[in-house]
């Protein structure tokens, strides 16, 4: 059960105060974010309100860790920024940037049929599996919009279900409309599905060809599609504009390039 602390916060509220001082984030970005007044979360700070758990899934997007993480269910962060990438399966496991390179130097070394002690770094995580994803130049790239889809590289990311592995890939973003969580030149993880819940952050193509990165949000009869960046407006699409629309994956995790 999440208790009231000392300060009058719940101990789950208490990290996620923690964690957007952390990442340099104002609370304001995160109402921004969800859609809520800040007078709401003065209230999860206050232990006045317990509506945050309803928003326990977007918040920990925002913040790129687990909801496990959040609750206290793990001490893993799942991906934080700039620390590690986010496991594929959506589990609260990831790999540091160090042992993702130590990983594909492994690999490299592997593929030669050379033993190195560094093989073992797939023990030092609880659990999954270690495979090397292919990461696109763009959305349209990876989604074969067009018809150059090359590879610019391959990174490590933990998948639990090896049944994933085919349906999971990396692009290469362009664009700050989603900042400041995915920023130029990030790189996201994608699983590739056709459908996604209101809410969530999911790659899509506009006419078949222009591909986006966005919040998506279901209504009736319309869809809107927001971008974390306030200076970009949302999209509305109506009736038969919908159609015009093609979800093509789920943002999974991300990882910050320096």
């Amino acid at each position: 059960m999440d208790k009231l602390n000392k300060s009058g916060n719940t101990d789950t509220v208490s990290k996620i105060v923690e964690l957007l001082k952390e990442q340099n984030h104002q609370q304001k970005d995160l109402t921004d974010y969800l859609g809520i007044k800040r007078s709401v979360f003065s209230a999860w700070k206050n232990g006045t309100s317990a509506s945050y758990k309803k928003y326990l899934p977007e918040i920990a997007s925002f913040l790129s860790v687990s909801t496990d993480y959040l609750v206290g269910k793990s001490e893993y962060r799942s991906g934080a920024q700039g620390r590690s990438i986010l496991s594929a399966s959506g589990s609260p496991n990831g790999i540091s940037m160090e042992s993702s390179k130590a990983v594909n130097a492994q690999a490299e070394k592997n593929s030669h049929g050379i033993y190195d002690e560094r093989s073992n770094i797939a023990a030092e995580i609880d659990s999954g599996s270690i495979y090397r994803i292919p990461v696109f130049e763009s959305v349209s790239a990876g989604f074969g919009a067009y018809a150059s889809d090359e590879i610019l590289d391959y990174i490590p990311v933990v998948i639990k279900n090896p049944y994933d592995v085919e349906d999971t890939l990396a692009i290469k973003v362009k664009g700050d409309s989603m900042y400041p969580k995915i920023e130029d030149g990030d790189i996201i993880i994608v699983r590739k599905q056709t459908s996604v819940d209101s809410g969530s952050i999911a790659v899509l193509l506009l006419d078949g060809e222009e591909g986006l990165v966005k919040k998506v949000v279901y209504g009736a009869n319309w869809i809107e599609l927001h971008s974390i960046n306030p200076e970009y407006k949302t999209k509305r699409f109506e009736g038969r504009e919908v159609m015009r629309l093609q979800v093509v994956g789920l943002v999974i995790g991300s990882y910050k390039t320096f």
